[in-house]
């Protein structure tokens, strides 16, 4: 398949590219970033992929997140494609932010009309390593997840629907359990149809509840006052509860700075919250957490 180079930046002794392609599964053309560390110009290196949140494209992870030295000093590829198809002439396909356009969700829809085009599960699953393995240095045997948000939960039910595949999965802030939340609802209900039980095949909290064995360590962090926890759309504790449950191991980090306020200032909200500041302030750890399980 063939790639087309967007852009190609000198980074860390790096490169930090970003490729068009047309995708079999998307019926579309779409971008994604991909940093090549120093080492993979000797060597194949792991991969690491990223998945970005509602309204993201492949940008703002590699502009905002200030992974690369981390990704330099360790070794590894990092991809982070986009978030949804693009310029697919689906109508209401840019009429909200949370639907359609910039929100994929990572799922496969089955429902008309985005069944033809809205196949992100599938994309990420498969056809994006696939290009990936066969066009830059990877060892396609030493592969890993995480994402943000909406990104979060895609790089949950990955890592959760296919034992194996990936060495280790991480998130900052991830959709946990979406059939219970008005952005899951929402995106759930559209992409596959009223049938609930469909879409516990995409919620994390329920498919924990089924894996196989315990082997997957988990690293999740999340602000203390992101305004999208206080609001009810993430929902952690329901999956803190199903992993304790099922005795898979996971790491929660609920994260808050030091406050400076006046202490009679109500309301205040000095904690992390759902940017990419609080993304920014965290990613070395996230990276380390995935260099060890890819031997990195």
């Amino acid at each position: 398949m063939a790639l087309k180079q967007v852009s190609s930046n000198k980074c860390f002794e790096g490169f930090q590219k970003v490729f068009e392609h047309d995708s079999a599964e998307l019926k579309c053309k779409m971008k994604f970033g991909i940093y090549l560390p120093p080492k993979a110009e000797t060597k194949k290196c792991p991969v690491l992929y990223w998945l970005s949140g509602l309204t993201c494209t492949e940008q703002n992870f590699i502009t905002k997140a200030g992974f690369h030295q981390a990704a330099a000093e360790h070794g590894l590829i990092v991809v982070a494609p986009d978030t949804s198809p693009r310029g697919c002439n689906i109508e209401g396909e840019d009429e909200s932010w949370d639907f359609g356009t910039g929100a994929g969700f990572y799922v496969d829809a089955t429902e008309d009309p985005w069944k033809t085009n809205y196949r992100m599960y599938s994309y990420i699953k498969d056809e994006l390593p696939k290009l990936i393995n066969a066009n830059f240095p990877t060892d396609p045997e030493r592969m890993s997840i995480f994402g943000h948000s909406m990104g979060g939960h895609g790089a949950l039910i990955l890592a959760l629907k296919n034992p194996g595949k990936y060495k280790s999965v991480s998130a900052f802030a991830p959709i946990c359990n979406p059939i219970q939340c008005q952005w899951g609802k929402k995106a759930l209900g559209g992409y596959l149809g009223s049938d609930v039980s469909k879409w516990e095949a995409y919620d994390a909290t329920q498919l924990v509840k089924s894996y196989p064995d315990s082997h997957l360590d988990i690293l999740i962090d999340q602000g203390k006052d992101d305004q999208f926890l206080s609001a009810g759309q993430l929902l952690p504790d329901n999956f803190i509860a199903a992993c304790t449950e099922r005795k898979i191991p996971v790491v929660f980090r609920l994260q808050q700075a030091s406050c400076f306020c006046n202490p009679r200032l109500l309301g205040c909200r000095c904690g992390y919250d759902h940017s990419y500041f609080f993304i920014a302030t965290f990613i070395n750890d996230h990276i380390k957490h995935h260099a060890k399980y890819l031997n990195a």
